[in-house]
C-alpha cells in the first residue's frame, strides 16, 4: 500500500472537488441533463456494465461490479473475533484510519445498529465489564478491525471497542481523525440511562481497553445519524433522523476545545435566512444557493423524547426559525469548504408510502451541499431523485478520492424496484450509486445476495480500497455465521477509469 496520511488524502480530494464537484458549471450541466432526459436519470455505467463477481475469500457471487473490480469479505456477523467476542449484528456506519502503530495496516471502526432491546442484545456485557459500561443492557456499540492490504489481503485482528450504547447507526471523523464519533439513532431511557447521544471511540483504543464511553452531552440529545468535522476549524456537523414525522434538523457543534468535545460548546440548528421554518423536504430547486442562518439550542441535553415535543432539540431550533428536512442520514466533509449530506425521503416525486402525521408523503431522496467559505454560508440542493430507477433512499455516503460521491442505498420505500442487474432471489434491491462531478448518477455495485442495505462506505487512507458493509439483521440472536448475514467488503479496481 502506498503510504498517504488521511490529511493528504483529503487534500487530494479537495483538489478534485475544488476543480469541479458541484461547481456552478457542474450544476448547469446537471440541470441540462435532467431537462434533456425529461426528468429521468441517464442510465450510465461510468465504469461499464455490472457483472456477478466472486468473493476472493469464499468464491461466492455476492455483488455485481464493473469489469476489473474485485473484492474480499471479512468480519462477518456471527464470526468469532480476536478478543473472543462474537461479531455483533447490524454492520452500519464505518470509517477507515491509518493504523496508529503499524503503517502496513488499515484500521476500520464500525458501528453495530443493534435494535434488540434489553432481552436479546447481540453485544453482551460480562459481569466484570458491567461497572465500566455506560448501559450494560444495551446491545449496540462499535468494533475495530485491522486489515492488511498487502499481498494476500487479510483481516489481522478484530475486537469490540465500544459497548453500552443503542442503535449505533452512523458517525464520523473527529478533528485530526483521532476518534470515530458514533451516534445513537434513538431518544429513550433504558436501565435508568438516557440515550440519544454521540460517543467517541479513540483510534488508539486496543482490545480489552473498555472505558465507559461517556456521552458527549453538549452535542445534543436527539436521534443522531452521522457527523462530519470540518478539519479546518473543528466544527462538527450533525444530521438527525427522527423518522417520517414532523421533521429533522441539520446541526453544528462549535466546541470550546475542538480536541476535547466534552468541554462544552454551542449547538446550533440550520435555517434559511429570511425564511423562518423553511420546509426543505419538497418544493426546492436543484442548484439554487440558499443563504444560511444558525439558531442556538439553549438546552442540548433535553428531557424530551419526541421530536415534535416542546423542548426537544429540534423544536428549540425550529421554533426560532430553523429549517426542517425529512430523515437526514449520511454526511461527509469534502476536504475543502463544504459538507455533503443525504435526506433519505426528501423530494417532489413521491413514493407510495403512507404520509406522515403532518401529511408529508416521503420522496425518493435528496443530496444537499452546505458551503462555508469565509463569512459566506449557503445551502444547495445538488440532486433529487425522481424514482426507484435513479436512487431509492440514500443513506450513508462518502466523498471519493476523485471528488465524486458514493451513495449507499437503503431501499426504504414500498415501491417496486425491479432492476435489470438483479437476481431472482433479490426483490428489494440495494446498490452503491455513484455521483459524478458533473451530476451524472450511475450504478457502481449491486447486492445480489440478499435484500440488505449496503452501508458505511469509506476509502482507505491511500484511496485505493473502498470498504463497505452489508448490514445484515438488526434484531434476533447472533448465531454462528451462516453465509447470508452481514459482512465487510474490501473492493479494489481501476478507480482511475471513472469519477470515483
Amino acid at each position: 500500500m502506498a503510504t498517504m496520511d488521511r490529511r493528504a488524502f483529503l487534500g487530494r480530494t479537495a483538489a478534485f472537488a475544488g476543480a469541479g464537484l458541484f461547481s456552478s458549471t457542474a450544476l448547469e450541466t446537471l440541470l441540462n441533463r435532467q431537462a434533456l432526459a425529461g426528468g429521468h436519470r441517464l442510465r450510465a455505467h461510468e465504469y461499464g456494465n455490472l457483472y456477478a463477481t466472486p468473493d476472493l475469500t469464499t468464491g461466492r457471487n455476492l455483488l455485481k461490479l464493473p469489469s476489473g473490480f474485485s473484492y474480499r469479505t471479512f468480519g462477518a456477523i456471527g464470526s468469532t473475533m480476536s478478543d473472543g467476542n462474537i461479531t455483533p449484528l447490524a454492520l452500519d456506519g464505518m470509517a477507515a484510519f491509518p493504523h496508529p502503530t503499524d503503517s502496513n495496516l488499515i484500521r476500520l471502526i464500525r458501528n453495530h445498529e443493534d435494535r434488540n432491546g434489553t432481552n436479546n442484545p447481540s453485544n453482551r456485557v460480562t459481569a466484570a465489564e458491567a461497572p465500566f459500561i455506560y448501559d450494560p443492557s444495551a446491545g449496540g456499540g462499535c468494533s475495530t478491525l485491522d486489515y492488511d492490504p498487502r499481498d494476500g489481503c487479510r483481516l489481522v485482528r478484530d475486537f469490540v471497542s465500544l459497548k453500552g450504547t443503542i442503535i449505533n447507526c452512523a458517525g464520523g471523523y473527529s478533528l485530526d481523525y483521532r476518534h470515530w464519533l458514533t451516534g445513537e439513532e434513538v431518544v429513550n431511557v433504558r436501565n435508568n440511562r438516557r440515550h440519544g447521544y454521540v460517543f467517541p471511540v479513540a483510534v488508539t483504543r486496543e482490545s480489552g481497553e473498555m472505558p465507559s464511553g461517556a456521552p458527549i452531552l453538549p452535542m445534543g440529545r436527539f436521534a443522531h445519524e452521522a457527523v462530519a468535522t470540518d478539519q479546518r476549524n473543528g466544527i462538527v456537523y450533525e444530521t438527525e433522523d427522527a423518522g417520517a414525522g414532523f421533521g429533522s434538523g441539520f446541526y453544528r457543534y462549535i466546541p470550546v476545545d475542538p480536541y476535547d468535545l466534552y468541554k462544552g460548546g454551542t449547538l446550533q440548528m440550520l435555517g434559511i435566512a429570511g425564511r423562518p421554518g423553511a420546509d426543505l423536504r419538497q418544493g426546492q430547486g436543484v442548484g439554487h444557493a440558499l443563504p444560511v442562518a444558525w439558531f442556538t439550542i439553549n438546552t442540548p441535553d433535553t428531557n424530551s423524547t419526541n421530536n415534535n415535543q416542546a423542548g426537544s432539540v429540534f423544536r428549540q431550533g425550529f421554533d426560532q426559525g430553523g429549517a426542517r428536512f425529512n430523515r437526514l442520514e449520511g454526511i461527509w466533509w469534502d476536504g475543502e469548504d463544504s459538507m455533503f449530506f443525504a435526506s433519505t425521503s426528501g423530494g417532489d416525486v413521491k413514493s407510495t408510502m403512507t404520509p406522515a402525521a403532518d401529511g408529508y408523503r416521503p420522496g425518493f431522496g435528496q443530496i444537499w451541499q452546505y458551503r462555508a467559505t469565509g463569512t459566506t454560508m449557503e445551502l444547495v440542493l445538488v440532486y433529487e431523485s425522481d424514482g426507484t430507477d435513479a436512487l431509492d433512499s440514500p443513506d450513508n455516503l462518502c466523498v471519493s478520492p476523485r471528488g465524486g460521491l458514493i451513495l449507499c442505498e437503503d431501499d426504504a420505500t414500498n415501491d417496486s424496484d425491479l432492476h435489470p442487474d438483479s437476481t431472482a432471489n433479490v426483490t428489494n434491491v440495494n446498490r452503491l450509486v455513484g455521483f459524478a462531478r458533473d451530476g451524472r448518477v450511475f450504478d457502481f455495485a449491486l447486492n445480489i445476495l440478499n435484500n440488505g442495505e449496503l452501508a458505511g462506505a469509506t476509502f482507505s487512507p491511500d484511496g485505493q480500497i473502498l470498504f463497505v458493509n452489508m448490514l445484515g439483521s438488526g434484531t434476533g440472536s447472533v448465531r454462528p455465521y451462516t453465509g447470508v448475514e452481514g459482512m465487510t467488503f474490501a473492493i479494489t479496481g481501476p478507480w482511475e477509469d471513472g469519477p470515483l
